[in-house]
């Protein structure tokens, strides 16, 4: 199946919000078109993310949001890859994989020194492409939350 990827604009917030809400629900979160496309928005007018959409006929099937991080031991930018979502009726094509690709290629176009990234330990398929796509897991550090 061809396709392409593309840098998403504020033009694209329509279909990269129907997707991130897609993603959203997969992550147990309530469907809310509305507030996820005011969160896109926000993101696109402070240039504070940067997504890219695969494309395929003509409409976008799936996306990776990376936001920039500074790494203190590298002493350098770092990308988080934050999210990566395909729509289900397009999985199993090697978009997740493209997209990864295209975020690695960001790295080295903005001069950042790699990509980090976290999921859930249930997430079966994630688990399995991330290792597959050179990431590595790293067993030595615990990640923790605080929410206001």
């Amino acid at each position: 199946m061809s396709y392409t990827i593309k840098k998403a604009s504020l033009e694209d917030l329509d279909e990269t919000a129907a997707l991130f809400n897609l993603y959203r629900v997969f992550y147990r979160q309530p469907s809310d078109l509305e507030k996820g496309k005011a969160f896109l928005k926000e993101r696109f007018l402070n240039s504070e993310s940067d997504i890219f959409l695969v494309m395929t006929g003509g409409k976008a099937v799936g996306f990776v949001q990376l936001y920039k991080l500074f790494h203190y031991t590298r002493l350098q930018k770092q990308w988080l890859l934050s999210d990566l979502f395909v729509h289900p009726d397009y999985r199993g094509k090697g978009f997740s994989v493209a997209l990864i690709d295209r975020s690695k290629q960001w790295c080295e176009e903005t001069g950042a020194c790699g990509l980090m990234l976290e999921t859930e330990k249930t997430n079966d398929i994630g688990n399995r492409l991330y290792p597959r796509c050179g990431f590595e897991y790293d067993g030595l550090h615990n990640y923790y939350h605080w929410w206001k």
